[in-house]
């Protein structure tokens, strides 16, 4: 029996996912009432468009993202985000700062590491913007030497925001190793034992988009 659970936020229209960004703009761009202007009788359509900030909802970030010389969506390789092996880390208790010492002692390489936080319990509040928990600049150093595919979290940054850099962003960026942000439902997770997937579209030139991000559990 193989069971899918979803670990991504819903994107809806006027939401706001990170102070300051643009909420996504949906409408319809053809009813199906216009539709039978077009269609022949008992046949209609609906089409919508969307204006979207590419960090909305749950999103997976590239080097692009942070480095001018960094590939974009369509240089991820899928092995890095379709079907990866994974492993969540229950970082719950970690405080707001978490470490390297989180990770010591499991075997990372190859895998997809999700950080629970439970931060994802204030999403859609005021509160999920302040004082969030985030990965330490030795924390992505650990998951670097280890060789991760991808590392995601369920919380507002995975870096510190109190200042202007992003070290987190950068260590992992620099090594080719996606990011995952703003994920949510992790606690539905094992420990191990899962595949991990969060695919964008081939966009050229976009250095992050949204993702359908979910896990596949096989028993």
């Amino acid at each position: 029996m193989t069971t899918f659970i979803d670990l991504s936020h819903t994107i809806e229209d006027g939401m706001i996912t990170y102070n300051g960004l643009p909420a996504p703009i949906i409408c319809d761009w053809l009813t199906f009432d216009d539709s039978h202007k077009v269609y022949g009788e008992g046949t209609e359509f609906t089409m919508q468009t969307i204006e979207l900030h590419s960090n909305t909802g749950t999103y997976i970030d590239t080097p692009r993202h942070r480095y001018r010389d960094g590939h974009d969506l369509c240089g991820l390789s899928l092995d890095r985000i379709s079907s990866v092996p994974a492993i969540c880390i229950d970082a719950s208790r970690s405080g707001r700062s978490i470490n390297a010492s989180l990770f010591g002692g499991l075997d990372l390489s190859g895998k997809a590491v999700l950080v629970r936080t439970g931060w994802d319990q204030h999403w859609r509040t005021d509160q999920y913007f302040e004082g969030h928990p985030y990965l330490t600049e030795g924390a992505a150093i650990h998951l670097r030497g280890q060789n991760v595919a991808l590392v995601g979290i369920d919380s507002f940054n995975i870096d510190d925001t109190s200042g202007g850099t992003r070290p987190v962003h950068s260590v992992l960026l620099d090594a080719d190793i996606p990011i995952v942000e703003h994920m949510t439902n992790l606690s539905a997770l094992p420990h191990a034992g899962f595949l991990f997937s969060a695919v964008p579209p081939k966009i050229s030139g976009m250095g992050t988009f949204p993702v359908r991000a979910h896990a596949i559990i096989d028993s």
